[in-house]
């Protein structure tokens, strides 16, 4: 039963998928979490692996960048395969001095930049939230973790040429990170019935100027968000 951007069947897919942007941090949590895994999905290079950790059985599958391409994946993943809970893991920008680089924001709202959201909940704005099992999940397992922040962050369907007083203007009202991709899953899991959640790991800054993260430290700097990830997944 492949869909038209996922090329598996009915069952190869766990309850919970772990769901990172790029194709290879995907492979590396792969490999790095099951031992045992095998590939379900590779269109397009986008894999999507499947195994167990602790006994139970989990997923990881690439989203692509930016809330269009996660939206492909995320609809099909629970109209069609029975996915019940989707957890990003992914990096995020700074927007507020409460964080540093290195720090994991556990996302419990996003704020939303794009179009895909508005046809939700017409003449409304539609509060894209996480769900609190998750989120609640995610906090018990960070314990008392001063790197650890739950916090509302910022989607964003542009990277580029943002207004300084914008970013500023969202961390006065309590926002600690930008990314691109949180507010259409809390969204579409919203409009499927599912469950869903963003840990997000700060990996440059848009205040606090220096120690950003390489392009390698990127993909491979996420220990700590993935096992608050885990936690959530097999709440």
């Amino acid at each position: 039963m492949a869909t038209p951007h996922i090329d598996a069947e009915p069952g190869d897919f766990a309850p919970a998928v772990l769901m990172p942007g790029d194709p290879k941090r995907a492979e590396r949590m792969a490999k790095q979490l099951m031992p045992e895994r095998r590939l379900v999905t590779d269109v397009r290079g986008i894999l999507g692996f499947t195994g167990e950790v602790d006994g139970k059985p989990l997923s990881i599958m690439a989203s692509g960048m930016g809330q269009p391409s996660l939206s492909i994946y995320v609809n099909e993943l629970y109209m069609y395969y029975g996915v019940e809970r989707i957890i990003r893991v992914g990096t995020a920008g700074g927007l507020s001095p409460k964080v540093k680089v290195g720090d994991v924001v556990i996302a419990n709202g996003a704020h939303y930049e794009g179009v895909l959201n508005t046809y939700l909940t017409p003449h409304t704005h539609f509060s894209a939230i996480a769900s609190y099992e998750l989120v609640r999940a995610a906090a018990d397992a960070a314990g008392d973790d001063p790197h650890v922040v739950v916090a509302p962050v910022v989607s964003r369907d542009s990277f580029y040429g943002i207004d300084a007083s914008i970013n500023e203007a969202l961390a006065n009202v309590g926002t600690m990170g930008v990314e691109m991709e949180a507010g259409a899953l809390y969204g579409l899991a919203a409009k499927y019935g599912k469950q869903a959640l963003a840990v997000l790991t700060i990996s440059d800054h848009l205040v606090v100027p220096g120690g950003d993260m390489s392009a390698e430290e990127r993909e491979s700097n996420f220990q700590k968000a993935l096992k608050l990830a885990v936690a959530a997944a097999h709440a």
